[in-house]
């Protein structure tokens, strides 16, 4: 029996529902991020979040390099910042946070105003793994907003669940 290829596992994955994050990072004309739909709560006790960042991305070397970053849930109305954030149309680096509010909360990493929930994080540890690093997040302080829904990606398209 041969293990399937990346093509066929990728395929079967858009058969997951993936609640789309976004991961800011770095500062000034190094400031970008990535969205991603492998995040999740690691601990509670410490406040640990886990998510998968894909070695080749333009944001990888900057985790280690800022030892912090932003991690937003989107919610029902951030499409427009998943694409941005997704490189849709060549956006690159600090270009990505125009036409979103920011803000930051202890170690100075962005947070989107008006997401679900938003986290703001210490790097607690990077484990790599195949083509990916597992990005582990240490919680220094938390901003939620109640009803704003989420943002959803299944089966190649994004998604909205209203609240």
């Amino acid at each position: 029996m041969t293990e399937p290829d990346g093509k066929v596992f990728r395929d079967a994955m858009r058969g997951f529902v993936g609640h789309c994050s976004l991961i800011t990072v770095g500062e000034g004309d190094e400031a970008t991020g990535l969205v991603v739909t492998s995040a999740t709560s690691l601990s509670a006790e410490p406040p640990l979040l886990l998510a998968c960042v894909n070695r080749s991305a333009s944001s990888h070397p900057l985790f280690a390099r800022y030892g912090h970053f932003g991690w937003s849930a989107l919610g029902a109305v951030h499409q427009p910042v998943a694409e941005r954030f997704s490189g849709f149309g060549g956006v690159r680096g600090p270009a990505r946070y125009e036409g979103a509010e920011w803000e930051t909360a202890v170690t100075g990493a962005r947070l989107l105003k008006g997401a679900p929930a938003a986290f703001d994080c210490t790097l607690e540890e990077m484990i790599d793994r195949a083509t990916h690093s597992i990005l582990i997040g240490r919680v220094r302080a938390i901003r939620t907003t109640a009803g704003a829904g989420a943002l959803l990606y299944w089966n190649g398209a994004y998604r909205v669940m209203e609240s």
